[in-house]
């Protein structure tokens, strides 16, 4: 690390409070979940594929309510407009219009494949759930990213099946987001990485607007998911997360 990017970390853990630095690291998870679940949203966003055979852009638009409903609907290009999947507690509906007009349903081991050939996988699409309620969280100590005094916390699950069995995360300690990610399977194989690299203040929070994903196992440059708007205000019915309403 050189000088001015030393004294830069120095003085933003200089500003950071220190009630901030004396939590346990179940408490920051909290936090955490406090900024980044959401009880309602909206979301336009923008996948940034990187793969093998070149880089490919995929829009779409999310209704997202609480921790096991979401609906995406593909909005471009022109081969995806349409297509739509639908999450209802551990299951997974893909719906392609016409010409073949046919819902799938996606359960257990499938639901960590890659979604349309990027490097998140279906549980990574639609995850809304509560770190807390998951994982149990030690602090192992203080590092950086990105010129931000990060505190570092190692995620140990509290039960066996869950995607990633630990995870390693700097954790910003003024905006409480998880900047990056090192996410293991059981075995202690490190299966991906994650980095958040925007940031947007909306709605009393602070939400990631451009993340980047890269699944170690995977040929690839890795994939960027941008946010392009996100709206909490919202009231979403539930007739909204139903299989019906796939093919409205």
């Amino acid at each position: 690390m050189n000088v001015r990017l030393w004294i830069a970390v120095v003085l933003i853990w200089a500003a950071c409070s220190p009630s901030a630095l004396a939590l346990t690291g179940d408490e920051v998870l909290q936090n955490i979940d406090k900024n980044m679940v959401v009880d309602q949203a909206v979301r336009t966003s923008k996948m940034v594929i990187n793969a093998r055979s070149g880089s490919r852009t995929v829009e779409s638009r999310s209704w997202i309510k609480g921790s096991d409903r979401v609906l995406v609907e593909y909005l471009a290009p022109a081969r995806e407009k349409g297509k739509k999947m639908l999450k209802l507690g551990d299951r997974i509906w893909n719906y392609t219009p016409e010409p073949n007009d046919r819902i799938i349903a996606i359960a257990g081991h499938l639901l960590r494949q890659s979604v349309m050939g990027s490097d998140l996988s279906y549980e990574d699409l639609t995850d809304n759930s509560r770190l807390e309620e998951v994982y149990e969280a030690s602090i192992e100590g203080r590092g950086e990213f990105g010129g931000t005094g990060c505190l570092v916390l190692k995620l140990t699950a509290r039960k066996s099946d869950v995607p990633y069995f630990t995870r390693r995360i700097w954790v910003d300690p003024a905006r409480w987001l998880p900047l990056k990610e090192e996410r293991y399977a059981r075995s202690g194989r490190l299966l991906k990485n994650f980095e958040i690299r925007e940031v947007l203040q909306t709605g009393g929070r602070w939400y990631p607007k451009a993340m980047f994903f890269k699944d170690v196992l995977a040929s690839g440059e890795g994939t960027h998911f941008l946010t392009e708007s996100i709206d909490f205000d919202v009231e979403i019915p539930e007739s909204r997360f139903t299989k019906a309403s796939l093919r409205k």
